[in-house]
């Protein structure tokens, strides 16, 4: 089975069983993963408030605080523009508020960052185990990191000794059957140390090995970012093949979804890598009408719309100019 197809029916079996966030190829430190869970944490509820989208590091990790208004260039780790661009996505997703005082612009939280995140699992799919790749490499930097708290490798393969002997020993295998969506544990996951130091492996040759330590401070932003993205991004396609023979449904053992199913090649397709007009098949046409938002916000806890947090502005005395 081709990777595509069984990722995106990895992530829907995920979804149904999940209490938190599933997304995919998100980029961590030195490679990107598959498919991400961040399972929810006691404030869950007041993060799917804030926003739809993804809040920006760099504001997260700001000097910008609830009733503390900084100058943007002030409080932001950036350079002055860079700074001013992350502010304007800060107030425009609801994160930020922003005054002008003297002509000069101020930022503030509308609300303190929750403590959303229950946990981080991270999974590498792999359908046939026949056709490795760098799948080892890529588990190794996975456990060296350990900026997950679970690490976790999918094939439709069958498992043998030979192939566990080739696994980091951290690392989980479950075979997953794509079209009944069920999962069988071949050996459980350990727990990793995700709030102590790591190592991340930039590259790896038969002679040399490229490391770089990365600390718990750095490793629990990290985290945070991670999750952000998983947040705003989710799993499914954001765009459908604007083509004759596209479908929007889900896999076989959930089909109430809207997923690019290509009728010419009668599979799941990726739009952005195999549709349009340098395809055999492609006719031109508009895309299946349908709302991708409406559906995860269906299948899941994330909020497509949130009322939001601002507040409103009581005076000035509050704040602390810098």
């Amino acid at each position: 089975m081709r990777e595509f197809p069984f990722e995106l029916a990895v992530c829907a079996a995920l979804e149904a069983e999940s209490d938190g966030i599933v997304a995919r190829q998100l980029g961590t430190h030195s490679r990107i993963v598959d498919v991400v869970e961040v399972q929810p944490g006691p404030e869950f509820d007041r993060r799917t408030a804030i926003t739809a989208e993804t809040i920006p590091g760099l504001a997260i990790e700001s000097d910008v605080g609830v009733g503390r208004a900084r100058r943007p260039k002030n409080a932001i780790d950036a350079h002055p523009n860079r700074a001013s661009t992350i502010a304007d996505r800060a107030v425009e997703i609801g994160f930020f508020q922003e005054e002008r005082r003297k002509r000069r612009r101020y930022v503030r939280q509308t609300t303190a960052y929750p403590e959303w995140i229950g946990g981080l699992r991270a999974f590498e799919n792999k359908p046939d185990l026949g056709r490795p790749g760098d799948l080892e490499l890529q588990l190794r930097k996975d456990v060296s990191l350990s900026l997950f708290d679970e690490v976790v490798l999918v094939t439709a393969s069958y498992v043998t000794g030979a192939h566990l002997n080739r696994i980091p020993e951290p690392v989980g295998v479950w075979r997953f059957d794509p079209d009944d969506g069920t999962f069988e544990v071949v050996r459980e996951p350990c727990r990793l140390a995700a709030s102590e130091p790591g190592i991340a492996v930039i590259d790896e040759s038969p002679t040399r090995v490229d490391v770089e330590p990365v600390d718990a401070e750095r490793k629990a932003r990290l985290r945070i970012r991670v999750a952000e993205r998983a947040y705003g991004k989710g799993w499914r396609p954001r765009k459908l093949p604007e083509c004759a023979n596209a479908n929007a449904r889900g896999p076989a053992f959930g089909d109430d979804d809207v997923l690019p199913y290509c009728a010419w090649k009668d599979r799941f397709v990726d739009p952005a890598r195999e549709c349009g007009a340098e395809c055999d098949g492609h006719e031109g046409a508009e895309p299946p009408n349908v709302d991708i938002a409406a559906e995860r916000e269906r299948h899941g806890p994330w909020v497509a719309d949130p009322a939001g947090v601002a507040r409103r502005q009581v005076g000035l005395d509050q704040f602390r100019d810098g």
